[in-house]
């Protein structure tokens, strides 16, 4: 009898909190392996508990039958670096010892890494000690991420990261990315070593709507949206300030900024001081409600600042927003702006320029009034790019091939 695989998940972040992992959990729970979570109690993005859990050093609890191990968290991480940091530390030393503890009864470990890098070193431990194969799945490119969120890239910091990165991903048989660009800055650090593409499938469709109905409804007039972490890196400073200037002009524009984050209440008194009109902050909601804000939506913004690891990175949003059909007018340079061009799904702008961006605004509202087969055709190549590219089922198999 062919034996059952017994697989371990390492993820900072799992259900409730709404990412991918918990999808591809569901998936091999539903192939019948052997599988148990190891990951941090559910506070992402507030720093505070979920409603329901507690914050203990170590507590377990399930998901679809299979055990979950939690580990606690420095509470206010969200808006404390010295606490983000020590949230980091904490994880990684109450991680190894669980992990030293269960690690013994799986053959396979798979590390979703979202956030910090640290995160897998439970796990690259557990392997010298155990022989386990590990695969990691890799969210965010380090230690290029640390720069852009604007730490000095001292003498120091860089070695520590250096080596941080290169042990990590050393002892990781196999490393998938979730954007090809990732796989050359990797590769500095491990010539040699495969790296497989493994990109995100919308997270939209893999959450089920709980029964009441929400219903979503944005301001009369043309609506721009952004869904999603509001956080620094997000650039939406600049996107504010451009839809300003634009929406002077064209008072029946809104602007909707539908998520939390570290960002937001700066945002908040950005739009209070310069008086900007036609802004509105919805705050956070559940993903199952996202497709209610896109089908009452015109056109959906992704933006980020201009750096060179964002030039790499294809956001979740990205797919995610393919899902609705609708435009994409995306304030980033890079792989993201190619996308939108090249398979003429929406619009780009420089995310520096407040002219530019405002120009946009203006072109968008203009080009869409005017033509309807211009909304279907883009409508199409959406479908056609989430077909061809961003295919769940392919993308699982391939996840699942090396495990």
């Amino acid at each position: 009898m062919k034996k059952r695989k017994k697989i371990l998940v390492l993820a900072e972040v799992f259900y409730p909190e709404d990412f991918l992992i918990n999808d591809l959990a569901s998936e091999w729970i539903d192939k019948g392996y052997d599988l148990e979570i190891l990951a941090r109690a559910p506070s992402y993005p507030y720093g505070n508990a979920y409603e329901g859990y507690k914050n203990r050093l170590y507590q377990q609890d399930s998901y679809k039958g299979a055990v979950v191990h939690r580990i606690g968290f420095v509470k206010g991480y969200k808006n404390s670096v010295i606490k983000k940091i020590l949230n980091y530390i904490l994880f990684v030393i109450i991680g190894t010892a669980v992990m030293l503890k269960i690690g013994r009864r799986f053959d396979r470990l798979f590390i979703y890494h979202t956030g910090p890098l640290t995160l897998a070193l439970p796990g690259t431990i557990a392997k010298k000690i155990y022989r386990m194969k590990v695969s990691i799945w890799t969210q965010d490119l380090w230690p290029d991420t640390v720069y852009a969120y604007g730490f000095k890239k001292t003498q120091l910091l860089h070695l520590f990261l250096t080596r941080l990165v290169r042990f990590v991903y050393k002892n990781c048989d196999h490393i998938f990315v979730t954007c090809s660009g990732f796989s050359k800055r990797i590769q500095e650090y491990v010539p040699g070593k495969e790296i497989s593409t493994a990109p995100n499938w919308p997270i939209i469709n893999s959450f089920e709507a709980p029964d009441e109905k929400v219903d979503i409804e944005l301001p009369e007039g043309f609506n721009f949206t952004f869904t999603g972490n509001v956080g620094k890196v997000q650039n939406l400073e600049n996107v504010i300030m451009g839809f300003g200037i634009f929406q002077k002009k064209n008072p029946d524009a809104y602007l909707n900024i539908v998520g939390d984050g570290s960002n937001l209440d700066n945002l908040k008194d950005l739009v209070q001081k310069e008086s900007i009109g036609g802004v509105k902050f919805w705050g956070r909601y559940p993903v199952y409600t996202m497709p209610g804000f896109y089908a009452k939506s015109d056109v959906l913004v992704l933006s980020l600042i201009e750096s060179p690891i964002y030039e790499l990175t294809i956001p979740l949003k990205f797919q995610t927003y393919l899902t609705a059909g609708k435009p994409i007018f995306g304030i980033i340079n890079g792989d993201v702006a190619k996308l939108i061009k090249n398979n003429h799904i929406g619009f780009t702008a420089d995310p520096k320029s407040l002219v530019h961006i405002s120009n946009a605004f203006e072109n968008i509202l203009q080009s869409l009034r005017k033509s309807d087969s211009e909304l279907e055709i883009m409508a199409g190549n959406c479908k056609n790019l989430l077909e061809s590219q961003f295919n769940r089922e392919l993308i699982i198999e391939n996840l699942t091939s090396s495990n």
